[in-house]
C-alpha cells in the first residue's frame, strides 16, 4: 500500500488564532485537512516565538492555563524546521515581522502560507510566478489539497 505524503504548510499566527482560539468557521477545512495529516504544519523557533507572545496579548483575555493548553496544541500539531542560515532570495514583506513567515515556507519547501494579512496576500503573485509556494487565505484550503 503507498501513501502519499502529507502536504507541508505555514500558517501565520494570525491563522493559528482563528483556527485554535477563535474556533473561526472559515478554518474548518483547514482543521479537518490538518486533523487527518493530509496537510503537515511547520514552524519555526521565530514563529513560535510570535505564538507564544501574542498568546499573552491583554486583548486576547487568555488566562495562563488556557495559554499553556494553546501552546501545547501548537507544539503537537507542527513540525519544527530550523530555518538559520538561509538566505534565500524572496519577495519582501511590507511588515518585516512577516517575513520570517515566508523564509519559513521557503526553508520548509512548502506547499502554500495560509494567511488573511492583507501585506502577505500582496505577495501570492510574485510568490506564484517565480516557482515558490502558494498564499492563499485559510478559505482556499482546496488550492492545496482535494478535500
Amino acid at each position: 500500500m503507498t501513501t502519499t505524503p502529507a502536504i507541508r504548510v505555514v500558517l501565520d499566527t494570525n491563522t493559528w488564532l482563528d483556527l485554535l482560539w477563535f474556533h473561526d468557521s472559515r478554518c474548518a477545512a483547514l482543521a479537518a485537512a490538518l486533523a487527518d495529516r493530509r496537510l503537515v504544519a511547520v514552524s519555526s523557533a521565530a514563529c513560535r516565538f510570535e505564538w507564544r507572545r501574542v498568546l499573552s496579548y491583554p486583548e486576547l483575555a487568555i488566562d495562563a492555563a488556557r495559554r499553556a493548553e494553546l501552546c501545547a496544541r501548537f507544539d503537537d500539531m507542527t513540525e519544527v524546521v530550523d530555518t538559520t542560515g538561509t538566505t534565500p532570495t524572496l519577495p519582501r514583506c511590507r511588515d518585516p515581522d512577516d517575513q520570517k513567515f515566508l523564509e519559513l515556507a521557503h526553508a520548509a519547501n512548502a506547499a502554500a502560507l495560509f494567511t488573511r494579512d492583507a501585506e502577505l496576500l500582496a505577495l501570492a503573485n510574485r510568490c506564484r510566478r517565480a516557482g515558490l509556494f502558494q498564499i492563499l487565505q485559510p478559505l482556499e484550503v482546496v488550492g492545496v489539497v482535494s478535500l
